[in-house]
C-alpha cells in the first residue's frame, strides 16, 4: 500500500489506544489469549435458536463467521453473504460438516438489489426471518481527512452504512408481517471516538448507531428490537493486515488498552447472540460496548 501523508502513524495509534476494530469484521476466528464465555461449538439440534431463522452480512470471516457458525450450532437455520464466493463456500462447507443447517449466498450490501434478493431469497426458502445481523463492512488506508480518496470515502459510506441500511429496510417489513424480529448492527470503538486518521471509517461507525437508535425507536411497537455491537481489536487477518503496514504487533499494542489483550471473534460472537436471544428481551436501541473497557 502507499504510504499517506500524516505524522507518525505508529505513535497516533499507540497514544490514541486505537486499534483497527473494523478488522473485527473480516478475516478468520482466530484464538486469543481471552476466557470468552461458552457458545456451542458441537451442534446442538434443540439450542437457543432452534427453528430461527438467521441472516449475517459479510458472513464468510471474522465475526461474521464465527457467529454463523455460533447460530447454527445452537439450532438456528443460518443465511450467509459477503462478496467473496470461494471463501463463503468453504464456510458453508465447515459449518455443514459439523451438522450446521448453513447456506451460502453472494451479494454486494452496496447493491440496494443485491441485498434485497438476498431477503426475499431468505424468506421465499425459509418462511420467515427472526434475526439479522448486519456485520459486512470495511476499513482501508488511515489517512488524515484532506488525504482520504474520494472514492475510500464513498466505499465506506456505501459498505458500512447504506449496507446496514438496506439491509434494516427489507428486513423490517418482513418482521413487521410476522410479528417482531431482531437486528443486530456491527458499529466499532470508532463510532465513539474521532481518532484522527479514520475520519471516513469513524464517519460510517457513528452513522451506525445512529440509524440503530433511529430504527429501534419506531420498530420496537411491533416487537422488533435493533441494537448494535462495539468492539475494539479483534483478531483477525485483517488486523494482522493492518499491523505489518503500521509496522505494529500485538505484543506492543495490546499494553495500551483498558484491558491489554487481542478480542477473539468468538467473545464478539458471544454478544452477538446475548442480543438476539430471549435473554435481551428489554435490551433495545443500546450499542454494546465490547472494547474491554476502552471507552470507560
Amino acid at each position: 500500500m502507499p504510504e499517506k501523508n500524516f505524522t507518525d502513524r505508529r505513535a497516533f495509534l499507540t497514544n490514541s489506544g486505537f486499534i483497527l476494530a473494523s478488522a473485527a469484521i473480516t478475516g478468520s476466528a482466530a484464538a486469543s489469549t481471552s476466557n470468552a464465555p461458552a457458545i456451542a461449538t458441537q451442534m446442538r439440534p434443540n439450542g437457543r435458536f432452534a427453528k430461527k431463522v438467521v441472516a449475517i452480512t459479510g458472513g464468510n470471516s471474522g465475526i461474521g463467521r464465527a457467529t454463523a457458525d455460533a447460530f447454527a450450532m445452537e439450532g438456528a437455520k443460518v443465511y450467509i453473504t459477503a462478496r467473496r464466493d470461494a471463501l463463503g463456500k468453504q464456510v458453508e462447507a465447515e459449518i455443514r460438516s459439523k451438522g450446521g443447517d448453513i447456506t451460502w449466498i453472494v451479494s454486494d450490501v452496496r447493491d440496494p438489489a443485491q441485498v434485497e434478493r438476498f431477503i426475499s431469497t431468505i424468506v421465499e426458502e425459509a418462511g420467515r426471518l427472526d434475526i439479522l445481523f448486519n456485520n459486512a463492512g470495511i476499513f482501508m488506508t488511515p489517512a488524515l481527512i484532506e488525504d482520504i480518496p474520494v472514492e475510500e470515502f464513498q466505499d465506506h459510506m456505501a459498505t458500512n452504512v447504506e449496507g446496514a441500511f438496506y439491509g434494516m429496510k427489507y428486513a423490517i417489513p418482513q418482521m413487521k408481517a410476522q410479528g417482531g424480529g431482531v437486528i443486530v448492527n456491527m458499529a466499532s470503538v470508532a463510532g465513539h471516538r474521532g481518532f484522527g486518521v479514520t475520519g471516513h471509517y469513524s464517519a460510517s461507525k457513528h452513522a451506525v448507531i445512529g440509524l440503530t437508535k433511529a430504527g429501534a425507536n419506531v420498530s420496537a411497537a411491533n416487537n422488533i428490537r435493533i441494537n448494535s455491537i462495539s468492539p475494539l481489536a479483534v483478531d483477525t487477518p485483517m488486523l494482522k493486515e493492518s499491523f505489518a503496514y503500521q509496522g505494529l504487533t500485538y505484543e506492543n499494542m495490546a499494553p495500551n488498552f483498558v484491558t491489554p489483550r487481542i478480542m477473539s471473534a468468538h467473545e464478539i460472537a458471544v454478544g452477538v447472540l446475548f442480543l438476539a436471544s430471549d435473554d435481551a428481551t428489554s435490551v433495545n436501541g443500546m450499542d454494546l460496548d465490547m472494547t474491554g473497557g476502552q471507552l470507560a
